[in-house]
């Protein structure tokens, strides 16, 4: 067990360089304080103040002391802060940004069942498809696809996706079913802000660049052109889980399917996101794995 006797008032010291000013800032004599300094260097068996009568200075493993201590006892505040905003109704303002096709279909339905629960809680949610900075830009949360790319930001996993290739019978019953990636060449993609699809080949995730009459940012409209025969398209398993269990899209090279993939909430990388920041992702995570 670590004895924290004598920590505060060494602290206390070591930022005042005064026995009486500590004692002050926390409100005891300076008796107190000077014998727990003393507790603190006996336990340690280290001097950590060159005393005279005219003043007080750090010494060397003082300094080194100080600097782990202020560390912790900064923790420490923060922990207190946020599990005792958490007993609080989050107010205020958050921002956040999304996808625009997943956003509109998972995130915003959740985000209105989080502000019906939190009456004092505003949200200013931007659906687009462009990755905003969210220093920059001022953004409390931002709801990610796939594999990230902003290493400055911490990332909390909110559930997964699977990439699903797939066809309708009668553009299936017209050009055939492909059996490799390879033959993808001679057959119509439906695309969407990419120019290639991800598979897994030999074990591992390769990346095979598809061509066809269609480019389309959105999820669901790619769905319609498939359902319709226009061609192949590869889109995550939320958007064509119905149509696979009807029969209405049939699943193709079920065997090169690539790994999961994450679906994230990033913030910046703060000691802690804000409480209503975390309450949110733990909102998404529940609804979205739901």
């Amino acid at each position: 067990m670590v004895d924290w006797e004598g920590v505060n008032e060494f602290v206390a010291v070591a930022e005042t360089t005064s026995f009486t000013a500590a004692a002050q800032r926390l409100g005891t004599s300076v008796a107190q304080v000077s014998r727990r300094i003393s507790q603190l260097e006996n336990r340690l068996n280290v001097q950590l103040f060159q005393r005279t009568t005219r003043k007080v200075t750090i010494t060397e493993e003082g300094r080194v002391y100080y600097n782990h201590c202020r560390q912790v006892l900064d923790g420490l505040r923060e922990a207190e802060r946020a599990v005792t905003s958490l007993q609080r109704q989050p107010s205020g303002k958050l921002r956040i940004t999304a996808p625009v096709s997943y956003g509109e279909i998972y995130v915003a339905p959740l985000v209105n069942d989080f502000l019906l629960q939190n009456p004092k809680l505003d949200v200013d949610m931007r659906l687009t498809n462009q990755r905003l900075d969210l220093i920059d830009e001022g953004l409390d949360l931002a709801i990610r696809l796939g594999v990230l790319e902003d290493a400055r930001l911490v990332a909390k996993k909110l559930g997964s996706r699977e990439l699903r290739l797939c066809a309708s019978p009668k553009y299936l019953a017209k050009y055939g079913e492909p059996h490799t990636p390879a033959e993808l060449s001679a057959h119509s993609c439906l695309l969407g802000t990419l120019d290639y699809w991800r598979f897994k080949v030999n074990g591992e995730t390769r990346t095979i660049k598809v061509k066809g009459r269609l480019h389309c940012s959105s999820g669901p409209a790619l769905r319609d052109a498939a359902l319709k025969g226009l061609g192949l398209v590869q889109l995550p398993d939320y958007y064509v889980r119905n149509d696979l269990n009807s029969g209405k899209l049939i699943n193709v090279l079920d065997t090169f399917r690539p790994p999961e993939e994450g679906i994230w909430a990033l913030y910046s990388p703060n000691r802690h996101p804000s409480p209503k920041v975390s309450l949110l992702i733990d909102f998404l995570r529940r609804g979205l794995t739901s």
